[in-house]
């Protein structure tokens, strides 16, 4: 059982910022992901494409948006549960809630903080006959450990960052990489479409397009693909197929845990701390609903700081919390770093 203080579901954005807002009140978090790694959206969909309303950032990256908020929330040492989607909620008799994931983890705290942006994403999946046959027996739709495919022929299919970023990434892993597209231009970065393009000359990279994956066989496991090219079949010999179409937001298990659900997004009280209709659960960033809500990333910074006071509260009842500056106060990590302002130097006058 893993027991924290608020327990995040989604560890995009707003995830990671709540770390960060909860440290500052010594009240320690556990985020779950069903993605792989942190970031969300910004991690798995556009890591390099910029952002431009984060306050103090003209520009921005969305894969370093994610590594800053990794950084500035790291001192409070927060745990993580990625892979995994949360399942079930079940409240006890002290208050408290216990959260299972899909594959059985459990964890237990006192606030759950629901920061899951539009929703659990699902791989879009294409339409193969007997894919599911494959999965886990070769078909991927996630890269969680690139050493799984260490000498290994690897097919990737899609145009966009993800399957770019791969590609590009495998190449220095795999036996083999081919990356496959249904058309000739790309999605993705130029930057990234451009090292593709050198990796293939200094033949680390079979392309080719357009082009598209109609069939997988092996017996028990992926030994090869079936791929369509103006019209004409070839067949690939490989050890993984690896379709990264995207990601489909879906409220999942969540949308039945009792929650007010509106038009796919859960009910909030906006003008006190965003809690649901479930006392002590509380939904913050693009997850959530109420009267002319906006969802950027920046009004789920905001709606996290609010969500902390109050989980606060609830953690420790009776007991007042008064507001201090970080300019003042400074930060003081659980891993038992401490950040200030430098102090100014009293010196007499003779």
């Amino acid at each position: 059982m893993i027991k924290t203080d608020i327990l995040i579901i989604g560890a995009g954005p707003t995830g990671l910022f709540t770390v960060f807002e909860a440290g500052l009140l010594k009240l320690k978090c556990h985020l779950i992901d069903a993605l792989p790694q942190p970031g969300g959206q910004c991690s798995e969909i556009y890591p390099k494409k910029p952002i431009y309303d984060i306050p103090g950032f003209p520009e921005i990256l969305a894969g370093d948006l994610t590594k800053n908020l990794l950084e500035q929330g790291k001192q409070f040492e927060p745990g993580f549960t990625l892979g995994e989607r949360a399942e079930t909620i079940e409240k006890q008799d002290d208050g408290s809630f216990i959260v299972t994931t899909n594959k059985g983890t459990k964890h237990q705290a006192p606030v759950v903080a629901i920061a899951g942006g539009l929703g659990s994403f699902e791989p879009r999946k294409p339409a193969i006959e007997g894919i599911a046959d494959y999965e886990d027996k070769g078909v991927e739709y996630f890269i969680k450990d690139p050493e799984v495919y260490r000498n290994k022929k690897v097919v990737i299919s899609g145009g966009g960052d993800s399957a770019l970023d791969w590609s590009i990434f495998l190449a220095d892993v795999a036996s083999e990489v081919t990356l496959i597209h249904r058309r000739n231009e790309f999605r993705g970065a130029l930057d990234s479409v451009e090292k593709v393009g050198e990796l293939k000359l200094l033949g680390k990279i079979n392309l080719i397009t357009p082009a598209e994956v109609t069939g997988i066989h092996g017996e028990g496991k992926v030994e090869s693909v079936t791929v369509v090219k103006d019209g004409e079949e070839m067949q690939l010999e490989t050890d993984h197929f690896i379709p990264l179409f995207g990601l489909s937001p879906k409220l999942g298990p969540i949308g039945n845990w009792g929650l007010e659900i509106v038009k796919n997004a859960i009910k909030v009280d906006n003008t006190l701390n965003y809690q649901t209709n479930i006392p002590g659960v509380f939904a913050i960033g693009d997850v959530n609903t109420y009267p002319e809500k906006l969802k950027l990333i920046l009004c789920g910074f905001h709606e996290a700081t609010l969500m902390c006071q109050a989980a606060y509260r609830i953690i420790n009842p009776g007991k007042k919390y008064v507001l201090k500056y970080t300019t003042v106060s400074g930060v003081d990590g659980f891993d038992g770093t401490r950040k200030e302002a430098p102090k100014a130097v009293v010196q007499a006058i003779n």
